[in-house]
């Protein structure tokens, strides 16, 4: 049986826990809207380097395949469902690999003066990357949801054609 000194002290660990945890959630917040974007734009930049064509493929590319990975994880995830932690594992996993996107997202959408230098960056040394990434961000959607309505499809009609087969058996032979 538990002591009381015990459950108090479990508690306190608890508590512990989660204010270090919501310290380096912030960190990691700060991290990301001050650092990440000028970084983010930095490495395109270099990348592409002003040119219009390789800007636009490299997005294309990244935004594929940084939306294909993450929906893939996902769906693990949901297929491999065995409680809250895995799931979490599963969770930060396809948000590491979504980070790319998330960070052109960041540069698009932020307001802060990272996100405005990642822009001009961008503008100048990285053309056509977030149009690029755009695109392959929706083709990466939709190739995900084709996948799944495929494997869906063939799902059905597999169960379909077993039930009709299973009534050809059940039947007389002479009718």
């Amino acid at each position: 049986m538990a002591r009381p000194a015990d459950r108090t002290s479990a508690s306190t660990n608890r508590l512990l826990l989660w204010v270090v945890g919501l310290i380096a959630l912030g960190v990691l917040y700060l991290l990301a809207v001050t650092a990440v974007p000028r970084w983010w734009a930095r490495r395109i930049g270099n990348v592409v380097n002003g040119r219009m064509t390789v800007g636009a493929i490299s997005g294309v590319v990244i935004g594929v395949l940084f939306t294909v990975l993450p929906l893939l994880v996902l769906w693990l995830a949901w297929r491999m469902r065995d409680g809250w932690r895995r799931g979490l594992w599963f969770v930060v996993g396809a948000a590491l690999l979504a980070a790319p996107n998330l960070a052109t997202l960041g540069i698009v959408w932020g307001t802060g003066n990272a996100a405005h230098a990642g822009e001009r960056t961008l503008d100048v040394d990285g053309p056509g990357f977030r149009g690029g990434s755009l695109v392959g961000f929706v083709a990466g959607v939709a190739l995900v949801v084709w996948v799944a309505w495929l494997a869906g499809s063939r799902r059905r009609h597999r169960d379909l054609a077993h039930g009709l087969r299973d009534e050809l058996r059940r039947r007389p032979s002479g009718s």
